[in-house]
């Protein structure tokens, strides 16, 4: 008998991480019975419609985690959201300790503890989904030159993990990828780049990532 496939919501910031949450995350999951849904982030409802995509106010984050996880209470919930540039009314969002991976599990703390859900878990990417992409930097002959790729090399070769890539306007990771490709799409290269480099290296590379997988993975 094959065993029950469990169902996991995560909710999420656009069409980046929807696209890789069906891309890459759907098939890894798959395999060992987790059927994974992503839901983006509705930014405004009105009588008629539900914008989706991006992340203005935290409230908006907190209401709509909180009706999913009434709307599934025996599913698992959880998140892909940016921690660059998360709203400045995030619960512990002010936290200065100087351990990157301390400070997000302290954060996402606070925020599970805010929206009070025993299904919920936050979690965020850091510093925010591209960071990712820098796992495999040879990954970029995909779509960019040889200079563009040495150059990508020298920025991960300068930190710890692809996650310490930090969360400044010109440094997040991003940035730094807009401004060395500049027709880059992130839902299209995003999703093509997470691909040829496979799941198992971005979770060697990104310990914080490897966590949330693994939490889902051992349900």
């Amino acid at each position: 008998m094959k065993p029950k496939m469990k169902q996991v919501y995560i909710y999420c910031e656009g069409q980046t991480e929807e696209s890789f949450i069906n891309e890459i995350l759907y098939p890894y999951f798959f395999n060992i019975s987790i059927v994974v849904c992503p839901i983006i982030c509705s930014t405004k409802r009105t009588a008629i419609k539900k914008y989706k995509g991006g992340v203005s106010d935290y409230k908006k984050i907190k209401k709509e985690l909180s009706l999913i996880s009434k709307r599934h209470p025996n599913e698992y919930v959880t998140t892909m959201f940016d921690y660059y540039a998360m709203p400045c009314d995030t619960p512990g969002i002010c936290n200065n300790e100087p351990d990157i991976n301390v400070r997000i599990k302290q954060i996402e703390q606070k925020i599970d503890a805010d929206i009070g859900q025993r299904n919920c878990n936050f979690h965020f990417m850091l510093h925010e989904f591209e960071g990712l992409l820098f796992s495999k930097p040879d990954s970029f002959a995909l779509i960019a030159n040889e200079d563009v790729v040495n150059k990508i090399k020298e920025i991960r070769d300068k930190y710890q993990t692809p996650e310490h890539i930090n969360n400044s306007p010109k440094t997040a990771p991003s940035k730094i990828l807009e401004k060395l490709i500049p027709n880059y799409s992130k839902v299209t290269n995003g999703t093509l780049l997470s691909k040829e480099m496979g799941i198992n290296i971005i979770m060697e590379q990104c310990p914080h990532f490897r966590e949330w997988i693994q939490g889902i993975v051992h349900l």
